[in-house]
């Protein structure tokens, strides 16, 4: 496994080329048996830099993403985007399929409609769709003949597997919009997805809304009253949003000091990190840390 150092100090594992078909953006792969974890790799908290997504049939285990634990449960669909923050606590038997891919397969969908999906955005932050028995029939179908163009490797066979994995996409989106209640899409809703794609760019560089704004070649008051109407939400919020989860994943995955996690943060001041923190979250990072180490040991 490929391992690399992100800006927060946490591991992040490349996308590894298939061994056997050699493709380096997208694998598929049925699992029927134990899956071979070495010991190191559990509570070792880590991000993937691809789309990790994974329908399972039989089996369980428990694992955390961000802060939140999940015990693994038959006829689920799970999934994981870049930078978000997994640990493996325990790994039983899982019979599934499992599907990885990275941006750059996403990126051979000349329309870029893929890459807006509510799936592959995950705005809530989700990693786990429930699915009833229709939807277990359609996805199930659907898997097997990804998996059979995959180890087939006829004529346009990328184009086949980025026709299958759109159907996919899809359908997984409904479920996300259902189950997430994700406000219904609009024209309008194109500069607001602009907005939270560059905060989530940037918002270790840039804390105030104008500076966001200067990039979108608009003025503060008309993007936070935009953002507002929209969202529901001010545009300052969005961007303090994004900074206390980092700072959670941070104080409850890593052991840098409180200074070093500000630092990172693009807080010059400690202190003020501190307030900041309290002001949004109710406790202090100590505070915090303490408290959602405990609900994990």
């Amino acid at each position: 496994m490929t391992v690399t150092k992100t800006q927060v100090n946490i591991p992040q594992y490349a996308f590894e080329k298939d061994p056997v078909t050699g493709n380096t953006l997208f694998r598929i792969k049925k699992n029927d048996s134990v899956v071979n974890y070495r010991k190191s790799e559990f509570l070792v908290p880590h991000r993937k830099d691809y789309y990790f997504m994974a329908f399972i049939k039989k089996g369980g285990g428990r694992h955390w993403i961000d802060m939140t634990s999940y015990t693994i449960k038959p006829n689920k669909f799970y999934f994981t985007i870049p930078q978000q923050v997994t640990l493996k606590e325990q790994a039983t038997q899982i019979t599934g399929v499992i599907i990885c891919f990275t941006k750059d397969f996403l990126a051979l969908d000349e329309n870029h409609s893929l890459r807006e999906l509510p799936i592959i955005e995950n705005p809530h932050h989700g990693h786990e769709l429930d699915l009833n028995p229709k939807d277990i029939v359609f996805i199930e179908d659907i898997l097997e003949k990804i998996h059979l163009e995959y180890n087939a490797k006829g004529e346009w066979q990328s184009n086949m597997l980025l026709a299958y994995m759109e159907v996919l996409l899809i359908y997984l989106s409904r479920l996300y919009t259902e189950q997430f209640s994700q406000p219904k899409e609009s024209p309008d809703r194109q500069l607001l997805k602009k907005y939270l794609s560059l905060v989530e760019e940037s918002f270790s560089e840039f804390h105030d809304v104008a500076a966001y704004a200067d990039q979108m070649n608009i003025s503060a008051g008309h993007l936070s009253e935009f953002v507002k109407k929209q969202s529901g939400k001010p545009a300052i919020v969005h961007i303090h949003e994004r900074l206390i989860l980092e700072a959670k994943r941070m104080l409850l995955h890593t052991d840098d000091s409180i200074k070093e996690i500000a630092f990172q943060l693009g807080f010059e001041d400690a202190s003020y990190f501190n307030k900041f923190f309290k002001r949004l979250a109710s406790q202090t990072p100590l505070q915090y840390r303490t408290a959602i180490r405990e609900i994990y040991h």
